[in-house]
């Protein structure tokens, strides 16, 4: 293990990009799902089908394909990204589909009573939707969304195909240059682990924090 402690600084390198890709990723999707959740409730018609042939898409197909499209794919159509940038837009995209169906079964919980009340009340729907519905949505939502962000977290190594200098692709770099590979697998394992083990954490803290709502 003596290659891992003498390059320990390179794979935390690796690791701070896999945690910078996956809290953007996991922000810009939050958003998109949010925004498909409530089209797929509220909107018209065509908005509610553009936002269900979105998430079919991006949950029938692989990630990895999704992320090779955005990199390799647009160059066709003359949009270059950088590979990092290009991360961002995959992993969002895909994490967004996810969300969307996550927030729409929590939306759903809702008893529309509540809806009624704030109505009655004198709100309008995006105050109703912003102060009573989307907080007890949100605390709803939290468990199978920290799974989806946990997998996220873990799904970030795809990006090593495009050349992104996340923790995997750096054991990578390493294993090409030391020819050893169980230490540093090992050592990105615990690192995953450690990442995984504190977004848990978090999350448990934020379902408490949201828990006044209930």
């Amino acid at each position: 293990m003596d290659v891992v402690v003498a390059n320990l600084p390179f794979l935390l390198k690796g690791a701070y990009y896999t945690l910078l890709i996956t809290i953007v990723s996991m922000f810009f999707g939050s958003i998109i799902g949010v925004i498909v959740a409530i089209a797929r409730l509220k909107g018209n018609r065509f908005i509610r089908w553009v936002a269900r042939a979105y998430v079919s898409i991006i949950r029938g197909t692989p990630t990895l394909v999704q992320i090779i499209i955005v990199y390799y794919g647009l160059v066709d159509y003359g949009i270059k990204l950088e590979p990092l940038v290009a991360a961002y837009i995959a992993l969002s995209i895909s994490i967004g589909a996810y969300l969307s169906e996550t927030l729409r079964g929590a939306l759903q919980s809702i008893p529309k009573g509540q809806m009624e009340a704030a109505y009655a009340s004198g709100m309008t729907p995006a105050q109703t939707m912003r102060r009573i519905i989307l907080p007890q949505a949100i605390r709803v939502a939290i468990p199978p969304a920290g799974n989806t962000f946990i997998g996220m977290l873990k799904e970030t190594s795809l990006v090593s195909v495009i050349t992104v200098t996340e923790l995997l692709r750096t054991s990578q770099l390493l294993i090409a240059q030391y020819y050893v590979y169980m230490p540093f697998y090992l050592a990105i394992a615990i690192m995953y682990w450690v990442m995984s083990t504190g977004f848990s954490f978090l999350l448990e803290r934020l379902e408490k924090r949201l828990s006044i709502y209930e």
